[in-house]
């Protein structure tokens, strides 16, 4: 199953209205300062950038959220943020798009995240980073893990977004698995290498082709339907959706269908957030009532638009309902 009705999916849209998703995880600003690189520096061999333009965007755990939004859904973000400007700034674009603070944690030691992108036009040049990302000292821990429990009594579905930055250490991670548990909705964790394999009982795991050839040590065999269920046993993982970039998506459900999702073609103009859009269009979509299948073949859409985009960027439910549309017109023009 790799096509949608455009039909089934504003079905799914309408029910997404009704759906409220808590995403955990590490809370980023993202800031772009893009111009025109007409010179080599004299001082080293670098572009010089004339900046003409800036700008700045929720990223991480909050570019998960946003898109959960623009999905049409209501969403909670759970995390940590320092106490420092960025982190005022992000609190202030989290309630403006509609996520209240009920689950951010000021942490007055720890600087909030900020990733800076240098664009010479469309071609991003250099990044730098302001950020601490050791573990959260494990009083900080417990107290994200009460909040973490308290909204999840009220969610459809829950995400986890780990990007490495400390916030999901092993106390944190086994609060998220107890808190799906309890309330007993789905699970979709989109991981990183260091506590990979701490997610048993997960709904879906949601590595992409690098991070689980690293994390296993070995050549990726997606599709060898065998291999794939060896790999999802490992992780303990109902379904296992592997994002293998330009060359779609591989599920293996917990059925043992092993189903490849090639990609929808469109022009890529910047994969930065591709993955984080996908994770919230899963876990939307199965909170909506969606089959694991369904979910992953409506993400894989979601990417193909998302790609289409400068920097990170959302997929709104209208946006992602016309490239369903336009790829159904193509298919019947075809036969």
């Amino acid at each position: 199953m790799n096509r949608l009705s455009a039909q089934r999916v504003e079905e799914l849209l309408q029910a997404a209205r009704r759906v409220r998703v808590l995403v955990v995880g590490d809370i980023m600003l993202d800031a772009y300062l893009r111009g025109a690189a007409l010179r080599i520096s004299p001082e080293a061999p670098v572009p010089v950038v004339r900046i003409e333009e800036e700008w700045r965007a929720l990223g991480g755990a909050a570019n998960v959220a946003t898109n959960v939004l623009a999905l049409g859904a209501a969403c909670d973000l759970a995390g940590v943020i320092g106490t420092d400007p960025a982190g005022a700034e992000l609190t202030a674009t989290l309630r403006h798009a509609g996520i209240d603070g009920r689950g951010l944690l000021l942490v007055p030691e720890r600087p909030t995240t900020v990733k800076t992108r240098i664009m010479a036009r469309h071609q991003q040049v250099a990044r730098y980073d302001r950020e601490l990302d050791e573990d959260l000292d494990e009083r900080t821990a417990t107290a994200l893990v009460q909040r973490i429990a308290e909204l999840a009594t009220s969610c459809d579905a829950i995400v986890v977004e780990d990007y490495n930055k400390g916030v999901l250490t092993r106390t944190v991670i086994a609060g998220v698995l107890a808190a799906a548990h309890a309330c007993g909705c789905p699970l979709v964790v989109d991981p990183k290498s260091r506590f990979f394999f701490d997610y048993q009982s997960a709904t879906v795991f949601k590595p992409n082709l690098p991070e689980l050839a690293a994390a296993l040590r070995e050549p990726v065999r997606f599709d060898d339907a065998g291999w794939m269920r060896a790999t999802r046993a490992q992780l303990g993982c109902d379904h296992l959706l592997l994002t293998l970039g330009e060359h779609g998506m591989a599920l293996l459900a917990a059925d043992d269908e092993l189903l490849r999702i090639p990609a929808v073609a469109r022009s890529v103009y910047d994969v930065s957030g591709a993955g984080d859009t996908v994770t919230a269009v899963v876990a939307v979509a199965l909170a909506a009532g969606a089959s694991i299948q369904e979910a992953a073949v409506l993400a894989n859409y979601a990417a193909a638009v998302e790609v289409g985009k400068a920097g990170v960027a959302t997929v709104s439910a209208a946006e992602l309902l016309q490239a369903v549309r336009e790829q159904e017109a193509q298919t019947q023009e075809t036969h």
